[in-house]
């Protein structure tokens, strides 16, 4: 821990599977470079579980997103709707192909971006949508996809925080031509950094290998289908490790057990802060019953920002590190530069002042997760 006043911090690596070996087994391979055999296992296993035509591994979500931007032939002067309320990855995808960002503003309830909202925002230059499922929680996809394939937008998913969450029964990352994952070390799936890109459009998958290839036909070299390989598009080099992806897949296979600790520990934090929260003006998340969220954070919205960082300060004192999440994005010093101010999404704004995110990794154990929730308890009762 960089801090070692800090006893209980927001988030810690954990090891729940063959992590170590697979690592050692990919350096015993001889190919510790991209697109190795636990590349390739990795791949699959997303594909089978997912039903998506393909998945390619990268080295992050934000290059996930530069590879959709790029498939969609993103040019200046093309807009890009996507939330407010997200990281910067979301937008500056679009924003380095020359697009130029339309701020959305979320639902209150599910911080999801606000579907009723889109027609309103798309013009002639729209060229795409960009929809986060915060925490894992799905936006309403049915209304986003009516709304995308009448004005026939393309609609790309921002699946950081969602891998196996599911609306009304089927897997985020499912719905739109492209959606992109992350293995950040503070995803419940993790390689320390990397991501993936999935395609459910089948036209992109050619195009996407050559992409992430550095724009050669090297994919298709290695599959015997051409005799040599050359540079054939514009790419750049995607490709993660053959030893994060092994990192990764031991995580993988793993699924059950984690997101069965992840349940467990957002259950109880729902359960042990619901009661008296509406009395002291503190809202915790909520899940839609078509929603099957993927566990990946807990938050409170708190009555205030004076309250929320009294919290955060009052919580650091007894060695639990809570954080804050998204500023707006439309009010930071590029949002401006593309057109934002104040006002142009109202919830967003109040939602950044206010959301304060719990410790949450598998190996929270129940003393910690319990002196978390006293502290929660103690501090909305006193600052409510």
């Amino acid at each position: 821990m960089d801090n070692p006043a800090i006893k209980i911090p927001f988030n810690r690596t954990s090891l729940v599977g063959r992590e170590m070996e697979y690592a050692a087994q990919a350096v015993a391979n001889g190919h510790i470079s991209g697109d190795g055999a636990f590349t390739r296992r990795c791949h699959e296993l997303l594909e089978r579980e997912l039903g998506v035509r393909k998945a390619l591994l990268t080295t992050s979500c934000t290059h996930a997103l530069e590879m959709a931007a790029i498939l969609l032939d993103i040019q200046p002067g093309d807009e890009v709707i996507a939330p407010s309320f997200t990281f910067v990855s979301t937008v500056n995808a679009f924003a380095l192909r020359g697009a130029r960002p339309v701020f959305a503003d979320i639902r209150p309830d599910t911080l999801n971006i606000d579907e009723a909202k889109l027609e309103s925002l798309i013009t002639p230059k729209t060229k795409a949508i960009v929809v986060v499922h915060y925490a894992g929680v799905a936006c309403e996809m049915d209304a986003i996809m009516e709304i995308a394939n009448r004005r026939r937008i393309a609609v790309v998913e921002d699946n950081a925080h969602g891998l196996f969450g599911k609306y009304k029964g089927r897997y985020l990352g499912t719905f739109g031509a492209l959606a992109t994952l992350s293995f950040h070390e503070t995803k419940n799936f993790s390689c320390g950094e990397g991501g993936a890109l999935l395609i459910n459009d089948p036209g992109f998958i050619e195009r996407a290998e050559i992409i992430r290839e550095k724009g050669t036909d090297r994919s298709k070299f290695f599959r015997g289908q051409v005799d040599k390989y050359t540079w054939v598009d514009a790419g750049s080099s995607f490709l993660p490790s053959d030893m994060l992806a092994a990192f990764l897949m031991a995580q993988l296979e793993e699924r059950e057990k984690i997101q069965t600790s992840r349940r467990q520990i957002w259950k109880t934090y729902f359960e042990r802060l619901s009661p008296g929260a509406k009395d002291h003006g503190v809202r915790l998340p909520v899940i839609p019953d078509h929603c099957e969220q993927s566990f990946h954070m807990f938050y409170l919205l708190t009555c205030s920002l004076d309250q929320r960082q009294a919290l955060i300060r009052r919580m650091r004192e007894r060695g639990i590190l809570s954080v804050f999440h998204y500023l707006p994005l439309h009010l930071s010093p590029m949002g401006r530069k593309f057109g934002g101010k104040e006002g142009d999404c109202p919830v967003t704004e109040w939602v950044s002042d206010r959301l304060l995110r719990l410790p949450f990794y598998v190996d929270l154990t129940r003393e910690e997760q319990q002196a978390v929730i006293e502290s929660c308890i103690y501090e909305t009762d006193n600052q409510g």
